[in-house]
């Protein structure tokens, strides 16, 4: 049975939502007197096959922007060099487990070399270093859930 949700549950709904865009999350779930109510941004994954966006200074997560970011995290993401995720998923630095991660800190790519895979609804995207360089800094783990903006890679 479905219950009918009263003007104080569409506040709640509107003030989760509303909440969802000022905190930077992708989803919230609340349960309050046996209503669970779960708000979730829409974003769909494409496929990547151009060059992701490096990250604007007003893009980027200032230092003290998220409970947990560190100030070095902070001052990379505002690096000119940083490449920033295309999308939400989870990070992975090579092709399948054991094998040998595509990028190392001082490695050279050339432009539209596979630098990491984002997982996103089961589907394995492959993110293409935008331009030339070398890789002075990695940023995320393996197996690590991202953000769309996050800054994934310096590259310089």
């Amino acid at each position: 049975m479905v219950k009918e949700t009263g003007k104080n549950d569409q506040k709640m709904i509107s003030d989760l939502a509303d909440l969802l865009t000022e905190k930077g999350l992708s989803e919230i779930e609340i349960e309050k007197s046996g209503l669970r109510i779960k708000v979730v941004k829409n974003i769909a994954p494409t496929m990547v096959s151009a060059a992701p966006q490096t990250v604007a200074a007003n893009d980027a997560v200032a230092p003290n922007a998220a409970p947990g970011t560190s100030a070095v995290e902070g001052i990379a993401a505002n690096h000119p060099g940083a490449i920033a995720s295309p999308m939400v998923g989870t990070a992975y630095r090579a092709a399948e487990p054991g094998a040998p991660p595509f990028i190392e800190v001082g490695s050279v790519v050339n432009e539209g070399d596979t630098i990491l895979i984002i997982e996103a609804m089961k589907t394995m995207n492959h993110i293409p270093a935008p331009r030339s360089g070398t890789i002075s800094s990695i940023l995320v783990e393996d197996g690590q859930p991202i953000e769309y903006g996050e800054a994934l890679v310096i590259l310089e």
